[in-house]
């Protein structure tokens, strides 16, 4: 398996990170976590030109940094498409009326374009299939685990194991360490982790950043994660608020007092090989 970190951005603009996405080709599968900013821009960067190739979109929930480029990848989707093809969408409780609502604020463009080229006689669609605990994908060889995560209040959210060829990678999403984590997490091969410095955010005199310290991981949960889950890799990424260049390793070294795996510090575009 690949594993591609296409944004590792948070909610706060940064001229080199993009929103949360991640891309992971398994066997002839190609499968999106997460559609934050300029997540087409970084498929295209990352060799994927043709999104209709992306065989689904799985979100682990719905605050907009992870699903807020959901129209671009819509839209540059269908404009290249013979026929229909509706975009693959899972997702917790609550995707489906998420998709009508982008689609619904899409209906002008939507009008625009059709009126102007005969040969685009349908509009974009999503499949969604809203899922929960338990096997949300099976194709291919490539099998898709899915556990409810501790992200409140923002209810229900995902994290997501694939499974292929004797190999596993966690994708977690947002949340604090919590049992359905630790659940896929057991013998991953790697684990990709929102991570905060909580050193640095307590730094920040401001009660609406501060209270982000209530429903993300902060790197001594990300690593002890991990340790009881022996996973062979940790993947830093969505770092908040990702230092100034060479202030990485503090962070991967304070992972590594409570881990002792490979810990990687994700930048976007980075791949990684399982």
């Amino acid at each position: 398996m690949q594993i591609t970190l296409l944004g590792t951005g948070s909610p706060i603009p940064h001229p080199d990170r993009a929103g949360p996405a991640t891309l992971i080709r398994a066997g002839d599968q190609q499968l999106l976590f997460d559609c934050g900013r300029a997540v087409v821009m970084r498929l295209a960067a990352a060799g994927l030109m043709d999104l209709n190739a992306l065989t689904a979109l799985l979100i682990t929930h719905l605050h907009s940094d992870h699903t807020t480029a959901l129209s671009d990848v819509l839209t540059t989707r269908w404009i290249f498409q013979e026929g229909p093809d509706p975009l693959r969408v899972l997702g917790p409780q609550g995707t489906q009326e998420y998709c009508d609502g982008v689609l619904a604020a899409m209906a002008q463009d939507i009008r625009y374009r059709v009126a102007h080229h005969a040969d685009l006689n349908h509009e974009p669609e999503c499949a969604v299939t809203e899922v929960s605990e338990g096997v949300v994908f099976d194709e291919g060889g490539v099998v898709v685990r899915a556990a409810l995560v501790d992200h409140g209040p923002v209810r229900p959210a995902l994290s997501y194991r694939v499974e292929h060829d004797g190999k596993s990678v966690v994708i977690s999403g947002d949340t604090v360490p919590c049992e359905g984590l630790d659940r896929l997490c057991a013998g991953a091969d790697a684990y990709v982790q929102t991570v905060l410095r909580r050193s640095v955010v307590e730094a920040v005199p401001r009660a609406r950043l501060q209270d982000i310290l209530t429903y993300h991981s902060d790197l001594e949960g990300a690593g002890l994660t991990a340790a009881r889950g022996g996973v062979g890799t940790l993947v830093l990424t969505h770092q908040m608020f990702p230092p100034q260049p060479g202030g990485e390793q503090e962070w991967i070294d304070e992972v590594g007092e409570v881990y002792d795996g490979d810990v990687v510090w994700g930048e976007d575009l980075l791949t990684i090989e399982v």
